[in-house]
């Protein structure tokens, strides 16, 4: 026997089968990644983290992002001053002379560092030769006091994002172990973006005028190092030199 529906309520079925349909999750669709929060509600970016691969030259792998080219844009003369200081990367390259490699080289170079989160700061600990950097998220203003290997760092959560500003440099640091360089009017805006359960995006845009024609970006994928024997070894660096 064959019924007919009314008009409105063969529409009405309709409309129900098709919401039905549009609210049906997709096989095989991933959820999107959700940052816990660690205390004071803070995302958290706690952990050990290292570069999925060692940057020793900034112009190779793909960790620029802009400009689109991949290259660093320096004034004229950069690239003749980069070829020098890689040709005298044992005398230029002071990393080599165990000290401080400076921000933001420091994050990729292929040491592991770690994470810490309070309230007022975060602590960033490297695993090269005791190296740590504290980002001061109270508002206070940056120092007076230029300088410095490791800049001054002030940080501010934008979303899930940790965003640093780092001021304050001196100019004998180098970005990377192919002799590219900057100078004492460094800027560097970094953020950290955690993108996965043991995955962390670090950005870097790099302001010099003195050095660079405009400013450029980077970005390095983190992993992080997991399980009971995760930690910070103890590292003690010896100048290549033995301190001649």
């Amino acid at each position: 026997m064959t019924v007919k529906l009314p008009g409105y309520l063969v529409a009405a079925v309709a409309g129900v089968v098709l919401l039905g349909v549009s609210v049906a999750p997709v096989s095989g669709q991933k959820k999107a990644f959700m940052v816990a929060k660690g205390w004071y509600n803070q995302p958290d970016l706690q952990g050990i983290w290292m570069p999925a691969k060692p940057v020793d030259n900034l112009e190779k792998g793909g960790f620029i992002k802009d400009p689109s080219n991949g290259k660093i844009p320096y004034i004229a003369g950069g690239a003749a001053k980069r070829a020098e200081n890689m040709k005298n990367a044992k005398t230029a390259d002071l990393v080599n002379k165990c000290y401080m490699p400076g921000v933001p080289r420091l994050m990729y170079m292929g040491y592991p560092f770690q994470i810490f989160e309070t309230e007022k700061y975060v602590a960033i600990t490297s695993e090269y030769a005791h190296v740590y950097r504290m980002v001061y998220l109270d508002g206070s203003p940056h120092l007076d006091f230029p300088g410095l290997w490791d800049g001054d760092s002030r940080g501010r959560w934008d979303g899930d994002s940790l965003v640093t500003d780092v001021t304050d440099f001196n100019d004998k640091t180098m970005l990377d172990k192919s002799g590219n360089y900057h100078s004492e009017q460094l800027h560097v805006t970094e953020r950290f973006t955690r993108t996965g359960p043991a995955s962390l995006l670090y950005e870097a845009t790099i302001s010099d005028p003195m050095t660079y024609t405009k400013d450029w970006k980077i970005a390095v994928p983190m992993v992080q190092k997991t399980g009971p024997t995760a930690r910070l070894m103890e590292y003690e660096c010896q100048d290549l030199a033995f301190g001649k």
